[in-house]
């Protein structure tokens, strides 16, 4: 069995606390709880006939006051940068935190999580923004932790990309 670390990165209350509930134990909850530091859960998914363990490392939320340390960056073999789609400021520092885990972590596998497709009427970030991250190399998955929107998926394209690495 192959291990992976995987960092969950983006602004304080995008979803990186949810879309790991609802991926590792099929839970999404209404109420809203800081990360502190950072906190570690694990599954196992099978990939084209490879068992993978995936270590999830959900940090703190980057804002102005609390910035994410590269130590947690190191040695992550993937990266979701998760946007909250009805946030903008929520994209800039996603495309902060982005160069630094190319910095920090220059061979792991980078994927966009826009997280809150369950609120897309509320979204502040446009398909031109999908667009222009899309056309810079990157992939995007549009998600939702509230129904499970594309949350297996995501974390299974990861795996895939780390493993095909």
């Amino acid at each position: 069995m192959i291990k992976k670390k995987i960092i969950m990165l983006g602004s304080f209350a995008v979803g990186k606390t949810s879309l790991i509930h609802q991926f590792v134990h099929s839970i999404f909850s209404e109420k809203y709880q800081t990360s502190i530091g950072v906190k570690i859960d694990q599954k196992i998914v099978n990939v084209d006939g490879t068992e993978v363990n995936l270590l999830l490392w959900d940090i703190h939320g980057q804002d102005d006051y609390q910035k994410i340390k590269p130590a947690y960056i190191m040695g992550s073999s993937g990266c979701f940068i998760v946007i909250d789609g009805t946030r903008r400021a929520s994209l800039d520092v996603g495309i902060e935190l982005i160069e630094m885990a190319q910095k920090t972590a220059p061979n792991a596998a980078i994927i966009i999580l826009i997280n809150k497709f369950d609120l897309k009427d509320e979204w502040d970030i446009t398909d031109d923004d999908i667009d222009n991250l899309k056309g810079q190399g990157f992939d995007v998955i549009i998600t939702s932790a509230k129904t499970n929107y594309a949350i297996d998926d995501a974390f299974h394209s990861i795996a895939r990309k780390m493993i095909n690495k």
